[in-house]
């Protein structure tokens, strides 16, 4: 029996197929199926289908309902390569990779595709063909076999295809299952918070009023929702400020503060998820945005539209569960420390990751005297770079009780800085420096500019480094983390989606710490205990032996908001 085959759709709906040997190459002669769906169900002794491209394949077999076990994405597996050699940015297709292969002419990639909100038909259109016949195909598969065995730690890249192959399974499969919407709870939301709207298109009454309060404060007609309109008006007054965020304006004393903060909160609602957003992208009582895993360089996903990753808190009352059915939604305890404490095998780190209760309390105990706000500083400092102040002071105490846990971002830093490769745990490489330092950061999905953390807020700073290199050192200081903290979670996902095959249950959301289970309310217990599971089935999988735990604080709800 051969569970491994290579398949490539054709003209019609056909597809050709073909079985693979353990280096990849065929061990029979190719077929030709008529019906594609049919090639993949006839064959359930295969256990990895090896293809071009995810989204051009599994979407069809999902709307015949045939899950696929295992895939091997070519296009997923170059972009990983490419960067793995210092060739970020290159080329990735299959036929790219043909070209490289054969020594011809390289063509550039077709352009992405646009999706189409409330559809899936975004997900049945290929990009514009590529002709890559299934035995030139297979010949770009058996090469990146081989690129995998020459990298110095061969088995943790296979490993890492091998998990991105199946976050693009997991991803076809979020968007084809969707993530429940209340749409008339969504309505009475918008009419309660915006107020209604008036004829024409015009702003929302709420909306309207705010820009009065704001013009009236400043005693000449100001656009709100411009922000050099607002800076202008702040300068004429005496205030001079740089831009319009909140931390910058919330402190100051005038009359235009107040209802300018309360206007961009519920402005970024309005165009963000507001009436044309829930009639673009909601359906049937879903939300199908379509997911792409490692869409940052340090292998975050992102969206290609809805921005399903950036939903409100307050919004997120929309998302009701079916009735009878539940809502699992699980959150990854600091799990960036906790990856930290495994890449850098520091034995203390380790001990105090090991526990499934506070990690910044524990910290806090062994270096900071019990001080749990300096602790969360000192290791959020280490991770992300910010060393001046008293964070040179608490980094100061931290490496003291946590010297290889410290060192390893350090080192991490100074090869960023050097302008060397830095990798993660399992080798997504993060690419040379080019641009601005500002555009590095954005591409990675870390937050920039934002206000200095306090001890108990949600996020930490980051202002403008004074070279490119200083940025690059900070970005892959937090990069090793943040991408192997992406590592694990994909093979957290890949566990879970195994657990859950038997289930009526359905993966409906994730981003890089939190995952949503759509399930029967009786399964929601079993659900519960597959997350951990999975979790610490990901954990020795990705970092081997430790004594690392990556707790999940679950909560079993019917709303989305009460989930805490």
């Amino acid at each position: 029996m051969n569970e491994r085959w290579a398949l490539t759709p054709t003209e019609h709906g056909g597809a050709d197929v073909v079985p693979l040997g353990k280096d990849g190459l065929p061990t029979a002669p190719v077929t030709h199926e008529p019906d594609l769906t049919e090639a993949v169900r006839s064959r359930p002794e295969v256990t990895r289908w090896v293809w071009r491209d995810t989204h051009t394949v599994h979407p069809r077999l999902l709307a015949e309902g045939i899950r696929v076990e295992r895939c091997y994405d070519i296009e997923a597996a170059e972009t990983l390569l490419l960067a793995h050699e210092g060739r970020h940015g290159e080329p990735r297709s299959a036929a790219a990779a043909l070209a490289r292969l054969r020594g011809g002419p390289v063509p550039p990639d077709p352009p992405p595709r646009t999706a189409e909100p409330g559809s899936q038909s975004s997900l049945f259109e290929p990009r514009p063909p590529v002709d890559v016949p299934l035995t030139d195909l297979v010949d770009v598969y058996a090469n990146q076999l081989r690129r995998h065995d020459a990298t110095a730690h061969p088995d943790r890249m296979h490993l890492l295809t091998a998990s991105e192959s199946a976050g693009m399974l997991v991803a076809a499969e979020m968007h084809a299952a969707g993530l429940p919407w209340r749409a008339d709870v969504h309505r009475a939301l918008l009419h309660e918070l915006l107020g209604e709207r008036y004829a024409g298109g015009g702003e929302p009454r709420r909306l309207a009023e705010l820009a009065d309060e704001v013009s009236a404060a400043f005693g000449r007609r100001v656009r709100p929702d411009l922000p050099a309109d607002v800076v202008k008006a702040f300068q004429q007054a005496g205030i001079k400020i740089t831009s319009t965020r909140k931390w910058e304006i919330q402190s100051l004393d005038h009359p235009a503060v107040e209802p300018l903060i309360e206007y961009k909160k519920l402005y970024r609602i309005y165009t963000a998820h507001g009436w044309s957003w829930l009639q673009d992208w909601v359906r049937d009582g879903r939300f199908r945005p379509e997911y792409l895993p490692g869409g940052t360089v340090s292998g975050r996903w992102t969206t290609n539209g809805g921005g399903a990753l950036q939903i409100p808190r307050i919004i997120r009352r929309a998302v009701v569960a079916d009735p009878g059915w539940r809502l699992v939604v699980a959150d990854a305890a600091q799990m960036e420390p906790r990856v930290l404490a495994a890449i850098s095998r520091d034995p203390a780190f380790m001990e105090v990751a090991g526990q499934s209760g506070d990690l910044y309390q524990s910290v806090s105990d062994r270096a900071f005297s019990g001080d749990r706000g300096q602790a969360k500083l000192a290791v959020l400092g280490a991770i992300y770079g910010q060393t001046s102040g008293d964070g040179l002071k608490n980094l100061a105490l931290l490496r003291r009780r946590f010297p290889k846990a410290v060192a390893y971002v350090d080192e991490a830093a100074r090869d960023g800085e050097e302008g060397r490769l830095v990798r993660t745990w399992l080798g997504r490489t993060c690419p040379p420096a080019a641009g601005s330092a500002d555009q590095d950061l954005g591409e990675a999905g870390l937050p920039q500019d934002e206000p200095e953390q306090s001890a108990s807020a949600g996020e930490f700073t980051y202002g403008h480094a004074s070279s490119n290199s200083r940025a690059r050192g900070r970005f892959t200081r937090n990069f090793v983390v943040q991408g192997s903290a992406a590592d694990w979670a994909l093979l957290m996902l890949a566990a879970l989606r195994r657990s859950l095959a038997d289930l009526a249950a359905e993966l409906v959301f994730f981003q890089h710490d939190e995952v949503i289970v759509h399930c029967p309310q009786e399964e929601a217990a079993r659900v519960a205990e597959a997350i951990q599971e999975a979790s610490d089935l990901a954990g020795r999988l990705t970092f081997g032996e430790t004594p690392v735990r990556f707790p999940f604080t679950v909560a079993v709800v019917e709303c989305y908001a009460d989930a805490k």
